[in-house]
């Protein structure tokens, strides 16, 4: 229900539905299982701070500022309150591991750029999607694109995955944990402008992105995927905008 909330909230606009249901899904929880309505709570808080603020491609530094200070509370909340006050650890953002690499993790991080090389110019220029967002040409407004697609992509992974992801897998297996959290994920960028077929490769991404965290432990290694693929995001939205573009990327 939690997850159904956020789909709601975030792809319906029904906060109408979307806050009662978090409310009943806190209810049921409480009856369940204390632990669980304690981590559930972090979550649906999370998402109702989310809900509030405009989450738009928007690039103002009013909106970046409003839109940011949500996130910042989406995040540190959660693990304050489980650190401190919960008192149990749950919530870690795990960057300095001590282990190195595999050659497979390796090879993984040129591979994400081939495939977004390969997807996103086709998804972006072909659905007309990329009128998403804003068009950027002056240097201030390329440093603030920049900045806003990494900086929600370093969230992404701190919320989605070592948050909501973590939470979810101390009650749940981690195939549900992963499914659930993945609805999240994909619902929050559908809102934030990744329409038509994006699902299609968002919802694999982020279940993928779980479970590579599940084996290594490595926030520094899931952040590195996800910001080479909005590096070639964000040099589609320069290039879609500013009419430079090659057609043998669509051809």
């Amino acid at each position: 229900m939690v997850s159904l909330a956020g789909f709601v909230l975030f792809v319906l606009h029904q906060p109408l539905i979307g806050y009662p249901l978090l409310a009943v899904a806190l209810v049921a929880a409480a009856a369940i299982n204390r632990a669980l309505f304690r981590d559930l709570l972090l979550i649906a808080f999370s998402l109702a701070v989310m809900s509030l603020v405009p989450i738009t491609t928007d690039i103002s530094v009013e909106h970046m500022a409003v839109m940011g200070t949500a996130m910042i509370l989406a995040v540190g909340v959660p693990y304050t309150v489980s650190r401190f006050a919960y008192r149990d650890h749950s919530i870690t953002f795990p960057v300095r591991t001590g282990q190195k690499w595999t050659r497979a993790e390796k090879w993984y991080l040129p591979a994400v750029v081939v495939i977004g090389y390969a997807l996103l110019p086709v998804y972006m220029l072909g659905t007309g999607v990329y009128t998403n967002w804003p068009a950027a040409s002056a240097p201030d407004e390329i440093a603030r694109l920049f900045v806003g697609t990494n900086g929600l992509g370093i969230w992404d992974e701190l919320f989605f995955i070592c948050t909501v992801f973590a939470l979810l897998r101390r009650h749940l297996p981690m195939a549900q944990a992963n499914v659930l959290q993945a609805v999240l994920f994909t619902s929050f960028l559908w809102e934030l402008g990744f329409h038509a077929w994006a699902p299609l490769f968002i919802f694999p991404f982020a279940l993928l992105q779980a479970f590579i965290f599940t084996r290594t432990r490595s926030l520094s290694y899931i952040i590195c995927v996800h910001l080479l693929f909005d590096f070639v995001l964000f040099l589609v939205l320069l290039h879609a905008h500013n009419r430079v573009w090659i057609d043998i990327f669509l051809y």
